[in-house]
């Protein structure tokens, strides 16, 4: 009965979430909304699926929760507990990825997920997700205040919890195969359980971190959305998104999840960008703006102490 309670108690605060991003967003685009649609997973659950595309503001947005019910967990989310493959679970979420219009608005992730498995009559549940900024013509002011916004939702949790999600994150969204970061990173974390926190613990933090993303996001959305932009800024943008398109398919966990355990397809790839560039062999112009960001903000570094 108790993972009943816990497990509704999460899932309500999932689509709470998903809700007030998506008021938050149609807000600051003031021009379109979100589409939303339900759908049902082959052996239980399912969820639904809300994506507000080309508004005024936001090029492309996904704001999704899911609740699934499967017989098998997929590799992607036996790793470091391979003893469950084969086990039946069930695994909650809300993504979101926003993809503004502006290239001065940085792109944002988040990801909240809960998972619950059953082993020999017994259950065993972790939490998982974080938050990253990608931008693409870098704002040092930006940066301090994510970070800020980072380890205030961290630091009710203990001193030590900021340093060590942030660097993790550093390590995660990181494309090997072109030795450079995705963004200027966040929090990320995996495998969060009862080693660490009691349960009401983990999901007190997961909250502090969505009540933090949100408040961040809007409040650098809001100040960079009316910036003035040029075609360069564009072409910039969409060459950037392809490193966005590289990670999502090459190493994110969530992708990998998603496809495993054969999900919806529509709602997994909902965190691509609309419009992308490849150019072979492309550098930046020394001293620009679009150079700048290589040498300033993509390189791991202490955004706050």
């Amino acid at each position: 009965m108790w993972k009943k309670i816990l497990i509704k108690e999460v899932s309500t605060y999932f689509q709470s979430l998903q809700n007030r991003l998506c008021e938050m967003l149609e807000k600051e685009d003031a021009h379109t909304l979100f589409k939303e649609d339900h759908w049902a997973y082959p052996s239980g659950g399912g969820g639904q699926s809300r994506v507000l595309e080309n508004g005024s503001i936001i090029e492309k947005a996904g704001v999704n929760f899911s609740h699934i019910i499967g017989d098998r967990l997929p590799a992607a989310s036996t790793n470091h507990r391979p003893e469950l493959v084969d086990n039946a679970f069930q695994a909650l979420g809300v993504s979101i990825v926003i993809h503004p219009n502006n290239p001065f608005v940085p792109t944002a992730h988040a990801n909240l997920r809960l998972f619950s498995a059953e082993k020999n009559g017994e259950y065993v549940w972790w939490f998982g997700g974080g938050f990253d900024l990608t931008p693409y013509y870098g704002n040092i002011e930006d940066c301090i205040y994510w970070h800020t916004m980072a380890k205030k939702a961290c630091d009710p949790f203990g001193k030590e919890v900021y340093p060590k999600y942030k660097k993790w994150c550093d390590e995660y969204f990181y494309l090997k195969h072109r030795q450079e970061a995705r963004g200027i990173g966040g929090l990320f974390f995996d495998d969060l359980n009862q080693n660490q926190w009691d349960f009401e613990t983990c999901f007190a933090f997961v909250k502090s971190i969505g009540e933090c993303f949100l408040e961040a996001y809007q409040t650098i959305l809001y100040q960079r959305k009316n910036t003035v932009f040029n075609d360069q800024h564009k072409k910039f943008q969409r060459y950037r998104r392809g490193r966005y398109v590289e990670f999502n398919l090459l190493y994110d966990r969530g992708t990998l999840f998603g496809l495993q355990s054969n999900g919806r397809t529509e709602s997994i790839l909902m965190s691509l960008p609309p419009s992308v560039e490849w150019h072979y062999q492309w550098q930046p112009e020394p001293g620009s703006a679009e150079a700048a960001l290589y040498q300033d903000f993509l390189p791991v570094r202490e955004w706050v102490t």
